[in-house]
This record gives structure tokens, C-alpha cells and sequence, in this order.
């Protein structure tokens, strides 16, 4: 369980800026309690603590850091479709800021790629990144995104929107096509997901 070091009245104004209901707290000690992503933070003096399957998002909208990011994603199904998982890893110069795979249900592996593309997008922007560079295996969803190829599935059509949503919230960013071995990390993280469902 994250917990960020930080002033409590400065990291509310960062969520209640972010759209995210900041309520009080349920104790005595709890200065306040916010919900995101699938996790919940609660604040005690000097200190924000998160908890919940999915910490990244809040985590980063707690740190709110700025700067430049490395985001690499990837799906993993077993089956086409069949129970699908999505991983990611976003690094910086500092090392990883956030990582983190789950499953999704049954998806095609398309439709997984999409989702973790979405998802590492969510986390880099709750981080506040000013500058992405987003890599992942699927030469389909970056061609498709970049407006290279076509996007007849609706389904897609949909994720593909929402990830170009997500993209123009960055100042700056690129989106490429690298090999496998290259986007290890998310890729392990998706099949570790679907390994341990």
C-alpha cells in the first residue's frame, strides 16, 4: 500500500482539481478520503495513504510530478477471444514511476492491446507527464491510432478514440512501434495478470 509524503491540503486541491470527489474522513485521524481508479486514499497528517487493487492512478495524481515519461503497453489473451489482460509500465529518468497489469474479461487480443493502451495513458496523465513516448508490439493499434490504418470494428473505433482523447492531454507526444523484446516488461505484466486470475 502507497504511501506519499506530502502536505494533505495540497494533495486535495490536486484531486478536487482533477474531478475527484474528496469526501471526509471516518475516523478521528483521517483528514479526508478520495476514491479513483479503483482505490481509495486517506489522509493523516504529512501523509496521504492509498489502498485498492489499482493505486497507480491516485498515486499519481498525488505526485502530480511533471516531465517526461517512457510508456510501454501490452495485451495478453489466451484465446481469440478468451480471458484477456492488459500490462503497462511507464519509467522516467528516475526509474519506474508506475507499472501494473489486470485482467479484463474476455477480449480479442486486439481489443486487449487497445485497453492497456488506454490504461497506460490513464496512469501517465494522472501523473500529470507534460511529454509521453508511448511504445507497444501491436503494429495494428499504432498504425490504427496514428490515423494510418482504419478503424472498422466499432468496438476499436471506440478505444481508438479514447486513447487519441487521452494523447491531447499531453503537450507533447509520440506513439511507436517496437519490437517485442523491447516491450518485455508490459508484456510480462499482462500474462502475470492473466497467470494469477
Amino acid at each position: 500500500m502507497p504511501v506519499v509524503e506530502c502536505d494533505p491540503s495540497e494533495a486535495r486541491e490536486r484531486l478536487a482539481a482533477a474531478g475527484v470527489t474528496v469526501a471526509s474522513g471516518n475516523t478521528e485521524h483521517e483528514l479526508w478520503r478520495a476514491e479513483h481508479g479503483g482505490a481509495t486514499a486517506v489522509a493523516y497528517d504529512g501523509k496521504v495513504v492509498v489502498q485498492g487493487g489499482s493505486p497507480q492512478r491516485l498515486v499519481g495524481l498525488l505526485r502530480g510530478s511533471g516531465g517526461r515519461a517512457h510508456v510501454y503497453f501490452d495485451g495478453a489473451c489466451r484465446g481469440n477471444p478468451g480471458p484477456a489482460a492488459l500490462g503497462y509500465a511507464i519509467v522516467t529518468g528516475d526509474g519506474i514511476a508506475a507499472e501494473g497489469g489486470e485482467t479484463i474479461g474476455r477480449a480479442t487480443n486486439n481489443q486487449a492491446e487497445y485497453h492497456a493502451l488506454v490504461r497506460a495513458l490513464e496512469v501517465a496523465a494522472d501523473f500529470g507527464f507534460d511529454e509521453v513516448h508511448v511504445r507497444g508490439d501491436s503494429e495494428l493499434i499504432v498504425k490504427q491510432v496514428k490515423g494510418a490504418w482504419n478503424t472498422n470494428d466499432p468496438e476499436l473505433r471506440e478505444l481508438r478514440v479514447r486513447a487519441r482523447e487521452l494523447l491531447d492531454r499531453f503537450d507533447e507526444w509520440t506513439l511507436e512501434h517496437v519490437p517485442r523484446e523491447i516491450n518485455e516488461r508490459a508484456d510480462k505484466l499482462a500474462n502475470e495478470a492473466l497467470d494469477d486470475a
